[in-house]
């Protein structure tokens, strides 16, 4: 399975082509329309949530709501680039007209001006911008729903939520008041933060509306969670086979995303190997399993087949109301930085756009292991493997 997206923040579609996933999958724009309404909502966001209205069309690929085999196009139409259509003309040439809202004092932590020295876009640093805009998420969140889709068909689950916003964060016990995932996403998903509890979301939602007040922006942690991966996917053999390494990428590939652990690594540096490692386990009806969880199902790059646990860490959104210290790319003189419209903070639906990285990179070591031409021969193969797994 592989995929490419395309498109600019204020151009006219986002479009991804994904090449790979099996025949015989059911699929719907429904299905993609739903985890798509996900990431646009969620408390903080900004002005464009309100003009976008995202939904996809599915374009090759897909035969009644049933995938061919065949590479699948899907595409999502920018509304707001009804504002921007001469701006962003592709088969104009530039004219004093349409080459105005120039951006020409890169922003701090934004990828304008390595972007537009790399590049060479020298004349206006719009041209990094609308394709370094997070905006480009939608279809990784398109391509992830196909995902999820193909996962759920072999008893996999996955979901994201908010664990810490700004200096607020879960309970560390909140998972544990949980029956399974369906009911931590049934929380998260009821509240405006994807937080763990009310009392947290309230919490949540004050430290964005202060953070707004101040004009300023702010970051936090997303976790994802997995259930139902078989053992062994992924590899030890070579660094570019290790699953963990490859979902590690992927959020790491995400906008504004700055360091990703797996189940609870960042507070390993503080403890000893006999408080870390997870102790193994045998019985007749589980066959092999771990004591604890503390390696977020993954070691030596393969899943163990407990809960897979991967957690993000975002900045802050670079696009600061009270913009910091910058210089005209023009002229070389002090100003202060560009102000584009933007969210207070993405962490909300950063929790969604993890989600379904992490779906995508599942979605394909599963292809990668089993057959993948027919969705119900790949089904009867995991079902085979899973009882190979019990049975060692």
């Amino acid at each position: 399975m592989q995929y490419m997206t395309a498109g600019e923040s204020h151009g006219p579609e986002e479009v991804a082509i994904i090449e790979g996933i099996p025949a015989g999958l059911a699929i719907s724009s429904a299905d993609i329309n739903q985890e798509l309404a996900r990431r646009q909502h969620g408390y903080g966001r900004g002005e464009r949530q309100k003009i976008e209205t995202d939904t996809v069309s599915i374009l090759t690929g897909v035969r009644h709501q049933v995938t061919l085999g065949s590479p699948i196009t899907l595409n999502v139409h920018n509304d707001d680039h009804n504002n921007w259509a001469a701006i962003m003309a592709p088969d104009e040439p530039a004219t004093p007209e349409n080459s105005v809202r120039k951006v020409m004092r890169p922003r701090p932590g934004h990828a304008d001006l390595v972007g537009g020295i790399k590049y060479r876009h020298q004349a206006d640093l719009r041209n990094v911008l609308e394709r370094s805009s997070a905006r480009e998420t939608v279809m990784r969140v398109a391509v992830g729903a196909v995902a999820k889709k193909l996962l759920a068909e072999i008893g996999v689950d996955v979901h994201g939520f908010v664990q810490q916003l700004g200096p607020v964060k879960n309970a560390a016990d909140a998972l544990t008041s949980f029956q399974d995932l369906a009911a931590v996403r049934a929380m998260s998903e009821s509240l405006p933060t994807r937080a763990l509890s009310a009392e947290v979301d309230q919490q949540m939602q004050a430290v964005i509306d202060e953070t707004k007040r101040q004009r300023d922006t702010v970051g936090g942690m997303v976790q994802v969670i997995a259930t139902g991966m078989p053992a062994g996917l992924g590899s030890y053999v070579s660094a570019d086979t290790k699953l963990d390494a490859k979902i590690a990428r992927a959020i790491v590939g995400i906008n504004a995303f700055k360091a990703v652990d797996f189940g609870a690594a960042f507070d390993h540096v503080q403890l000893f190997g006999s408080e870390v490692m997870d102790e193994i386990l045998w019985s007749e009806a589980q066959g092999f399993y771990r004591a604890t969880d503390n390696m977020g199902g993954f070691e030596g790059g393969m899943t163990t087949g407990e809960m897979i646990i991967v957690r993000g860490v975002v900045k802050p959104i670079p696009t600061l109301y009270q913009p910091m210290r910058s210089v005209d790319i023009d002229n070389h003189t002090e100003h202060k930085a560009s102000i584009e419209r933007s969210d207070t903070t993405a962490v909300t639906a950063a929790a969604v756009i993890a989600e379904h990285m992490v779906a995508i990179e599942l979605a394909k070591a599963v292809l990668d292991k089993f057959d993948s031409d027919n969705i119900e021969r790949l089904k009867e193969q995991v079902t085979i493997y899973r009882q190979e797994v019990q049975a060692f």
